[in-house]
C-alpha cells in the first residue's frame, strides 16, 4: 500500500517561473553552474548550488553555502517570487519533448514506504553525495528537488489526470530554453484528491527512476527529525518527500554511453583481438547506435564498429544480462582493469541526450574508445528492483529532466 499525500507548496508566480526552473543540481559542473546563475539571476540554480554566488575558491560543503541557500531561499519567498498554495492539493506536472509528452502528479512519498521497500530502488548511494543533500534539505527546511518515481500505468488515474488537463487551465505553460515544454495543473477538488489517494494505495509497488540520492537524502532528513521530536505522529511533513508520479507506458530511458582514456598499457589492435574473442566485430560507415540488445557500438581512431555478444555470455538475468553489466564483466574489467566504475577516474559516462557526436568529440579530445549503448528499458529496470538487486552504476538516463524550483515541499 503506497501512501501519496497532497501538500501545500511554495511555488513561483506564473510570470517568473520560466525564469526560476532550473534542470536538476547534479547536471552541471561548478563553472557551468556559475555561468548559468550569472546567465539568469532569478534561476534556482542558485539556491540548489550556493558556491556559485561566491568566488570561485569558495568551499561549496561549508556552514556558510548551506546558510546561504536558506536565506536565498526565504528572500525568494518574501519577495514575491514564490507564493503560498492555501491548502493541500496535487499537481499534474507535463512534460513535452521532441513532441513526446510525460505527465506525472506531483505529491509527496511516504519515507516509511521507502524503508519498507514499497518504494523500490535499483542504484546504490554514495555518501559523500548524500551528505550535501542531507545538509541542504535540513538546512533550508524544504525539499526543492522532486524525486522521479514510476509505477505500473492504473488506467483509473490515467483517466482521473486526463479529464482534469482538458477541463482545466494549466497555471503554468512555458517553454525552456532547450526546447521543452512544461505545463502544470492544479488538482484542488477534494473527490479527485481522495480518488487519486485511494487509487495510489492499492499499488503494492512504486519505483524510483531518477533521484536515489535525492530520495536517501530526504528520507535521512526525515529520520533525523524522528528523532528530534520524539512526539511526532506521523502527520508531519518531515515524514514525506516531495516527488513526482509517472506511469511506466509514458517515459523513456535514453542510453549511458561511455568512454575510456587509456588504453590500460595495452593498444587498439590489443583490443581488437581481445574483442574478436568475446564476439563479433564489424566495421561501420555510419555511427552506431544500437538497435538489440547484446550489441554495443565502439568507436576507435575515427571508426565505428557494430560489436555483437556471443550468445552464450548473453543470459536472462535481470542484472546480468544487462547490457551496461555484459560490457562491465567481459569488456571493462579484464580489458581495461576498471573494477569500480563509481570511482575510477578513467571512465566517464555520456547521457545519450549527448548523441554519437560527443563520444566521437570526446576520443578526439581526452579518451582513446567509446561505447555507445543500448538502453535498459523500463521493464528491465522494474525487473531489477523486484528482485531486489542493483544495476550497474549509469545504467539509465531520463529525459527530459524535472525542473527544480517549480515546487518546494517546506518540512516545518
Amino acid at each position: 500500500m503506497a501512501v501519496i499525500r497532497p501538500f501545500a507548496a511554495r511555488r513561483p508566480a506564473p510570470e517568473v517561473v520560466h525564469q526560476v526552473a532550473a534542470l536538476p543540481y547534479d547536471v552541471y559542473n561548478r563553472k557551468e553552474a556559475k555561468a548559468e546563475v550569472e546567465k539568469n539571476p532569478k534561476s534556482f540554480l542558485k539556491i540548489d548550488r550556493p558556491e556559485t554566488v561566491h568566488p570561485d575558491d569558495f568551499d561549496m560543503y561549508s556552514t556558510e553555502a548551506y546558510e546561504t541557500a536558506r536565506n536565498l531561499l526565504l528572500t525568494a519567498f518574501q519577495d514575491g517570487t514564490y507564493v503560498k498554495e492555501e491548502s493541500p492539493v496535487y499537481y499534474i506536472y507535463e512534460l513535452v519533448m521532441n513532441g513526446r509528452s510525460q505527465t506525472g502528479l506531483v505529491a509527496c512519498a511516504s519515507i516509511d514506504d521507502y524503508v519498507n521497500e514499497v518504494i523500490k530502488k535499483h542504484e546504490n548511494t554514495r555518501e559523500e553525495k548524500e551528505q550535501d543533500r542531507i545538509r541542504h534539505i535540513d538546512t533550508c527546511d524544504a525539499q526543492t528537488g522532486p524525486i522521479f518515481l514510476a509505477y505500473r500505468e492504473q488506467p483509473e488515474i490515467s483517466v482521473i489526470i486526463r479529464c482534469i488537463q482538458q477541463e482545466e487551465e494549466p497555471v503554468y505553460d512555458f517553454t525552456a530554453e532547450d526546447g521543452v515544454t512544461h505545463r502544470v495543473w492544479v488538482i484542488d477538488e477534494a473527490s479527485d484528491i481522495q480518488a487519486l489517494e485511494k487509487e495510489f494505495a492499492a499499488l503494492d509497488q512504486i519505483y524510483i527512476a531518477d533521484g536515489h540520492h535525492r530520495a536517501a537524502s530526504a528520507v535521512k532528513v526525515g529520520l533525523k527529525r524522528r528523532n528530534e521530536h520524539p512526539d511526532y505522529d506521523g502527520t508531519e511533513e518531515f515524514n514525506f518527500f516531495l516527488s513526482v508520479l509517472f506511469p511506466d507506458s509514458e517515459l523513456e530511458i535514453l542510453p549511458y554511453n561511455r568512454v575510456v582514456k587509456d588504453w590500460n598499457e595495452k593498444t587498439a589492435e590489443d583490443f581488437m583481438e581481445f574483442a574478436g574473442k568475446l564476439g563479433k566485430m564489424e566495421p561501420s560507415d555510419t555511427p552506431v547506435q544500437p538497435e538489440e540488445k547484446g550489441t554495443v557500438g565502439v568507436y576507435i581512431k575515427d571508426q565505428w564498429y557494430r560489436f555483437t555478444f556471443n550468445g552464450e555470455l548473453q543470459n536472462d538475468d535481470p542484472v546480468e544480462g544487462l547490457d551496461v553489466s555484459l560490457l562491465q564483466k567481459h569488456v571493462l574489467q579484464p580489458f581495461f582493469a576498471i573494477d569500480d566504475p563509481r570511482t575510477s577516474d578513467r571512465i566517464d559516462f555520456v547521457g545519450g541526450i549527448r548523441g554519437l557526436a560527443e563520444l566521437e568529440r570526446r576520443v578526439a579530445e581526452d579518451s582513446v574508445i567509446a561505447f555507445s549503448m543500448y538502453p535498459t528499458s523500463i521493464g528491465e529496470l522494474f525487473d531489477v528492483a523486484d528482485a531486489g538487486l542493483l544495476m550497474p552504476p549509469k545504467s539509465t538516463w531520463f529525459e527530459p529532466k524535472l525542473r527544480s524550483g517549480i515546487f518546494i515541499h517546506e518540512l516545518s
